[in-house]
């Protein structure tokens, strides 16, 4: 039998401090032998990326994640993603890729974020106000003190709502900027989760000791960051190699690419992560495999327990 969950079950099931337990002990657990892979297919209106697979040491099930994004729908992400038994191949459950999507990328941003801002950094700056940046607010909120919030969309209307929700979430003053370079001004750490395909931010934008966690360079041609900005910055990645063909190493200076390390390496003891109080650090993941797979286990664990769900024979 395999198991259908949506997303009001993975809402109701995932808990914020659980699922950031389990991508941390994906990054500091041995890596699986096989290379991250991603298969990009453009469509007439959105692109399509296959992930496959996704192993983590102790969990017996691998993940295959198709998706479809299309930038000008709501949502703007559609997929599914397949849970497998690892010894049989037997399919366990479907689920909702968007919200796993969100929740492995917002909650792997938050603990990137929190490893490299500076322990004082309590001001946050959002920019694009979408489902992965709810899930960084979420997760950096249990990880430090945020003390004032400033977000930035494209739709003032989002920004003023997510600001609204977490400022009154939190206890915290939020506000809106008109731009991305106002939010990030006054802001100890900067988050931004767009489609921008020209950078949105410059180094001249960013004062000393910022931390940027740059969500939307994950497909070629997407940008957020300016050369300028990234030359001058500590980058960490999530993988050198998919970060170099499709993420925010592809045509950076070779400075750039010698310095840059993981956030396995830096979590893991084996690299640096911010070096000085005034240095620019930048976190700019492409997402990968296994963390679909540990946020799809820990829901069909999760579901499994509390009966949640629906079941489907798709060999009948």
């Amino acid at each position: 039998m395999t198991l259908l969950l949506n997303r009001s079950d993975l809402e109701r099931l995932l808990d914020p401090a659980d699922c950031l337990a389990v991508l941390r002990h994906g990054f500091t657990a041995p890596p699986a032998e096989t290379a991250p892979l991603r298969v990009v297919t453009g469509l007439p209106e959105g692109s399509a990326t296959v992930l496959v697979p996704g192993l983590v040491e102790g969990i017996p099930a691998y993940t295959v994640k198709v998706n479809a994004k299309f930038p000008g729908s709501r949502p703007a992400l559609r997929g599914v993603v397949c849970l497998h038994d690892l010894r049989t191949g037997e399919l366990l459950a479907l689920l909702d890729s968007a919200t796993v999507t969100a929740w492995r990328t917002g909650l792997a941003a938050a603990l990137g974020t929190d490893a490299l801002a500076r322990r004082d950094a309590r001001t946050v700056a959002v920019v694009g106000a979408g489902a992965q940046a709810e899930l960084v607010m979420r997760g950096l909120a249990s990880l430090r003190t945020i003390e004032a919030l400033t977000v930035c969309d494209l739709d003032p209307g989002r920004a003023a709502g997510f600001a609204e929700r977490h400022g009154a979430s939190l206890g915290i003053p939020a506000s809106v900027a008109a731009e991305p370079r106002a939010a990030a001004r006054a802001a100890g750490i900067v988050v931004l989760a767009t489609w921008a395909r020209r950078p949105l931010l410059h180094a001249a934008d960013v004062p000393p000791g910022t931390h940027l966690t740059s969500l939307g360079a994950d497909e070629p041609g997407k940008t957020e960051l300016s050369a300028d900005l990234l030359d001058g910055a500590r980058v960490v990645v999530d993988d050198i190699d998919l970060a170099t063909r499709m993420g925010v190493l592809a045509g950076a200076a070779p400075a750039v690419l010698r310095a840059a390390t993981t956030l396995r390496d830096l979590l893991c003891g084996r690299a640096a992560g911010r070096g000085r109080d005034d240095e620019i650090t930048v976190y700019a993941p492409v997402g990968l495999p296994w963390q679909d797979l540990a946020l799809s286990w820990a829901a069909y664990r999760a579901a499994a327990h509390a009966g949640v769900g629906t079941t489907v024979d798709l060999l009948a």
